[in-house]
């Protein structure tokens, strides 16, 4: 499946007329807007990368693309200049202006990975890496090592962990520095129970729960395959992230590949980190952050597992009855007739299971009430201590 690419559709010309070197294995994308005091720090990591043996990268086996859209500032300035000032390595400074209706990171985002996709194909590299970062964001020194090292262990996907630069962090206010720590650590044991539960082989722990544009690759022919950035506004990369899982690709939140980016509670885009901040400083001094009960977390994570274990016997030639399909049917709220025929005719489990939550928010009143992020945090860690303790049981019986 070839993408339809911007290019494609003949609304402008490609945004780098130079070729790609034939090394090139990555091809790292960086979307800018009004990011002069942070561009610079971005690039100089990106041109200071190591293999995981600490020797430096070789620079013929990347480059770097850069987008400056709708700039106010000198952010394209200063990518030019660094270009100048570091030779060796391909970098690719476009400049554009676009009509608001299109002035949006998800587009510009999509311009970028749709570049680096057609420059990736014409070396014939299918399993070349688009790799995408932020104008604000500092990547590890082994950033893109890692990511290739991850994806030659057989991954089509990978999100890197996305840590906030401690300066920021701490000019937050008290409130949004607490409510931001107590989410992380929240989602970190969520994405924990979900291993528990319903184990990914390609997703293993330890891992994490981001999967962001700020540290987010995948290769040319998965990017295809998904069908590219999905056409929405924001937040692209999460509906990205579901068209991979649409069509089972092999996705890794993986620990070792990391980026540094700003905790500032203003931001481009009007979801995500920034826009998230802002709320919580926002918010009253007696508010609590509320999250979903550890018990309905729980409760989908099995009942997506009994899912797509019967998935998976459908898909093996396993005739499913109507007696095998009530009870799941139930727990999850379907209709016994409708997830047999879907379970018969899905060919991935990510668009079944797209599927299922698309008819639960449609037929099926939430029945829960979000609680207060502590309690929900102590619910988690008290359910994963009595997995432990039970596993450590059966292995010494």
């Amino acid at each position: 499946m070839i993408i339809q690419s911007v290019r494609d559709r003949n609304l402008h010309q490609p945004l780098i007329s130079t070729p790609p070197l034939k090394q090139c294995e990555v091809s790292v994308i960086v979307p800018v807007k009004d990011e002069a005091q942070t561009l610079a720090a971005t690039l100089a990591a990106l041109a200071h990368q190591t293999g995981l043996n600490g020797q430096p990268l070789s620079p013929l086996r990347y480059e770097i693309i850069i987008l400056a859209n709708n700039c106010t500032d000198e952010s394209a300035q200063i990518a030019r200049q660094f270009a100048r000032a570091h030779p060796l390595l391909a970098i690719h400074v476009a400049e554009i202006t676009l009509p608001l209706d299109r002035a949006y990171i998800g587009y510009v985002r999509k311009l970028l990975m749709d570049e680096a996709y057609g420059r990736l194909m014409s070396l014939g590299r299918s399993r070349g890496i688009i790799a995408s970062t932020d104008g604000d964001t500092k990547v590890a020194t082994t950033w893109i090592s890692a990511t290739i090292a991850e994806i030659a262990s057989g991954i089509d996907a990978v999100g890197g962990r996305i840590l906030t630069d401690r300066q920021s962090r701490h000019a937050l206010s008290p409130q949004a520095r607490t409510f931001f720590l107590q989410e992380v650590g929240y989602r970190f044991l969520v994405a924990e129970m979900e291993c528990y539960i319903d184990p990914d082989p390609y997703d293993p722990l330890p891992r994490h729960y981001q999967h962001y544009g700020a540290s987010l690759a995948v290769t040319a022919e998965m990017y295809a395959k998904a069908g590219g950035i999905p056409p929405v506004r924001t937040p692209e990369d999460e509906a990205f992230y579901q068209s991979l899982l649409r069509v089972n690709a092999r996705f890794r939140h993986s620990l070792r590949v990391q980026v540094t980016t700003s905790a500032r509670a203003s931001g481009r885009s009007p979801v995500g980190l920034a826009n998230q901040l802002t709320k919580w400083t926002e918010m009253s001094a007696d508010s609590a952050l509320k999250v979903e009960p550890a018990d309905v977390v729980i409760s989908r994570f099995r009942s997506r597992r009994k899912l797509r274990l019967a998935w998976q016997r459908a898909l093996h030639g396993h005739q499913l009855s109507f007696q095998e399909i009530k009870p799941l049917a139930n727990k999850l709220g379907v209709c016994d007739d409708w997830l047999l025929d879907e379970l018969l005719l899905s060919q991935t489990f990510g668009r079944l299971f797209e599927k299922v939550t698309q008819y639960q928010q449609k037929t099926c009143p939430i029945r829960w009430q979000l609680i207060d992020v502590k309690t929900a945090i102590m619910e988690l860690r008290q359910s994963r201590s009595l997995r432990i303790a039970h596993s450590q049981l059966s292995f010494h019986r």
